[in-house]
């Protein structure tokens, strides 16, 4: 039985890795479209989360399968739950360069100049903290997982350089307005990406805790 049940163990990781996979992609390509103002790309991201969403179905249904069909223990049983949790903030993640792209079509037409750096490497830092936190519970790396926890002060500081940026952009050309608050709104989606991160992070924490944490 315990065999059985170790086996739907590591299909669930493997799973997660493969979500966790298509949305670092999916953030990468969201974020290249952006600059390259790649509408086709851009729709081709937003078609792809159709996929993100079958893959959190498929986690579900295995974590599900693993509660009604096995026995699990205490750790196994944060295990599972925090796999369930996680994919949550995964599809939210999926999401989120879901309507970056959708952004970045409502902007296809429009000549923005903003200097996109700061944009870009928040999109790199959010990658960097998702694979981290996927990294950390399959590995059961609490460690790392504070690494991602701390990692958000990063994002946090590039949008508010992003935020600066736009705020000069509207000043020096105020008929690019409605273009930089798209922008701004970019970002915000990218600050929220490396929030659902951390949450991430949080669950992988949660799903160490030993019962000597409790007492």
């Amino acid at each position: 039985m315990r065999s059985k049940f170790d086996e739907q163990l590591v299909e669930l990781n493997h799973e997660m890795i493969k979500m966790g996979t298509m949305i670092e992609e999916s953030i990468a390509q969201a974020v290249n479209a952006l600059c390259k103002k790649d509408v086709e790309l851009a729709k081709k991201i937003m078609e792809g989360d159709e996929e993100i969403d079958r893959a959190q179905k498929r986690i579900e249904n295995i974590c599900f399968n693993l509660l009604i069909q096995q026995q699990p223990v205490a750790r196994d049983l944060r295990t599972i739950t925090a796999a369930m949790k996680m994919v949550t903030d995964m599809e939210r993640i999926g999401d989120h360069a879901a309507d970056i792209s959708e952004m970045t079509i409502s902007m296809g037409k429009s000549a923005y100049e903003a200097n996109l750096s700061h944009i870009n490497k928040m999109a790199s830092e959010t990658v960097l903290m998702l694979n981290w936190s996927i990294e950390a519970y399959v590995s059961k790396d609490k460690q790392k997982a504070k690494e991602v926890i701390d990692h958000d002060d990063i994002v946090d500081r590039l949008f508010d350089e992003t935020k600066k940026d736009i705020i000069n952009l509207i000043l020096q050309n105020p008929k690019d307005g409605e273009e930089a608050t798209d922008l701004l709104m970019v970002a915000k989606y990218f600050e929220r990406i490396g929030d659902h991160a951390t949450n991430i992070a949080e669950w992988v924490i949660y799903s160490l805790r030993t019962s000597a944490d409790e007492n």
